[in-house]
């Protein structure tokens, strides 16, 4: 498959919370433009099983590329920790994801080797960020937690409520318990949640955004490859399986600007 500078990136998640990285791509890369798919009828990812995961996720990755993407970003941490190497092998073209981008940051971040990992069930139980980052630095502790109450507060817009705050405080305990000096946010709403979480864990951690390192390595490897767009307006393109205007309303509040038209695809 060729590719051009002038094509899209393609970003995919289960629901919204990918927009997170559409964000920082935005904001590092803004001549680039950006098609974004949330699979807001199948939403939640994390219960499913890991088969029915990885079935939805080749689904909106060959939809992506039949849009002709330059490059498949995979949003949504439950979908990378178990399909990421399914993707590679069905795509033409780069495929970057979140687990790994945060992985790397966590392993060069951390000075004590302890490493704290935040997010669904479905990312935590999987192992993914252990063996990532393991493949970095194996002499690494890692302390993993899942925060399922955390997607549901923040899509509420519940970003510096006493509730959410009380609720982060009662999942980072026993991690905060392990001295992590390093904490991943292994779930792309949990950027959102950053001035909090940082007070609760306190100014000695260090947050991992894996949307900010995932859009950095974006950069760097469009630049390696020539395929940085340079100029022209940057039309971004968004699609939803279900329910476009709620996708709307919560995105626009993910992104901090407008949303363009959303475009409802039906399987």
């Amino acid at each position: 498959m060729t590719t051009r500078p002038e094509f899209p990136i393609g970003v995919f998640d289960s629901g919204v919370g990918g927009l997170t990285v559409a964000r920082a791509l935005m904001q590092r890369l803004p001549n680039e433009r950006i098609f974004y798919f949330g699979d807001t009828a199948r939403v939640p990812y994390g219960i499913k099983s890991e088969e029915t995961i990885a079935h939805f996720a080749l689904q909106i990755a060959q939809f992506l590329l039949e849009k002709q993407v330059k490059l498949l970003i995979v949003a949504c941490n439950t979908m990378a920790a178990v399909a990421a190497r399914a993707i590679a092998d069905l795509a033409p073209v780069p495929v970057l994801d979140v687990i790994e981008a945060g992985a790397q940051a966590a392993a060069a971040a951390t000075r004590n080797k302890s490493v704290g990992v935040i997010g669904t069930l479905a990312t935590v139980t999987s192992g993914a960020y252990d063996r990532a980052i393991h493949r970095h630095d194996p002499a690494i502790r890692i302390v993993s937690q899942a925060c399922p109450l955390l997607v549901p507060l923040v899509e509420e817009g519940w970003l510096d409520h006493p509730v959410t705050r009380l609720t982060a405080q009662e999942y980072l305990a026993p991690v905060l318990a392990q001295s992590v000096d390093t904490l991943v946010l292994g779930c792309t709403h949990y950027p959102l949640l950053k001035p909090l979480l940082q007070q609760v864990a306190g100014a000695g951690v260090r947050l991992v955004d894996s949307a900010e390192t995932v859009a950095a390595r974006t950069e760097a490897l469009l630049r390696e490859r020539g395929l940085t767009r340079t100029d022209g307006t940057a039309r971004h393109e968004f699609f939803v399986t279900d329910v476009p205007q709620r996708f709307q309303q919560i995105g626009e509040r993910f992104l901090g600007r407008a949303l363009a038209p959303v475009h409802v695809v039906k399987w």
